[in-house]
């Protein structure tokens, strides 16, 4: 079996105006990986995001803004190595994690999903907690496999879980990016990560996007079923 190293991993992420956190974050991932890792940004931005992210030695592809899926959708297919690990650019998940990532990969498993909820969480609003508490719950229910963080933006993927899935969702995407793969029997384990306070301001409406992700949770199990 093939082990991976720093330099088959891609970091991948949508960005949509986080000049307050992008340089932290790609400066994270420099660090963790010695500079090894391809960086991926798909970016809608009309702030400094972009200038940012390509000062810090990120490849950046511009795009309209259509919301977090197709933003992230981009990013996933863009990447070049066979090792995939998304986050989001507000400079909340933990890249010190990328080792850890790396090695359930390199351990036999396809996904390796980070569970913001093992540890309480408590940088995350107390409604967003809850929330996601309960889509992990319905999510467990529909499947009937037990999952802890649906929503999470930090996974890693082997390249061929993300080329042989067909993608819909945009708001909804990071649950279906679990929900899939788990109904079509990939490996997946759920690595507890430590959350952060975000830098900058939210761009997600927590009721329009809980609603959406709601309606992804209980669309993607059903067509999974019916395939």
């Amino acid at each position: 079996m093939t082990t991976y190293t720093f330099d088959d991993l891609s970091v991948v992420m949508g960005t949509y105006n986080e000049a307050a956190a992008i340089g932290t974050v790609i400066d994270d991932i420099e660090r963790v990986t010695d500079g090894r890792a391809e960086i991926v940004c798909v970016d809608g931005s009309d702030d400094e995001t972009p200038d940012i992210a390509r000062e810090k030695g990120a490849r950046v592809i511009e795009q309209e803004p259509r919301g977090y899926g197709y933003a992230v959708r981009e990013a996933i297919l863009s990447a070049s190595n066979p090792v995939i690990v998304t986050t989001d650019c507000d400079d909340t998940y933990p890249m010190d994690a990328l080792p850890r990532f790396l090695d359930r990969i390199n351990e036999g498993y396809d996904v390796v999903s980070g569970d913001r909820l093992y540890h309480g969480a408590d940088a995350m609003p107390a409604f967003n907690r809850l929330g996601n508490h309960a889509f992990a719950a319905l999510a467990s229910i529909l499947m009937g496999e037990r999952v802890y963080d649906t929503t999470t933006g930090m996974r890693a993927y082997r390249e061929e879980v993300v080329r042989n899935i067909t993608w819909t969702e945009n708001t909804g995407l990071s649950a279906e990016l679990l929900i899939r793969p788990l109904m079509r029997e990939y490996r997946v384990h759920e690595e507890p990560i430590r959350y952060a306070e975000r830098a900058g301001e939210t761009k997600l409406d927590p009721l329009a996007g809980g609603y959406a992700i709601a309606k992804s949770i209980v669309k993607v199990p059903i067509q999974e079923h019916l395939r």
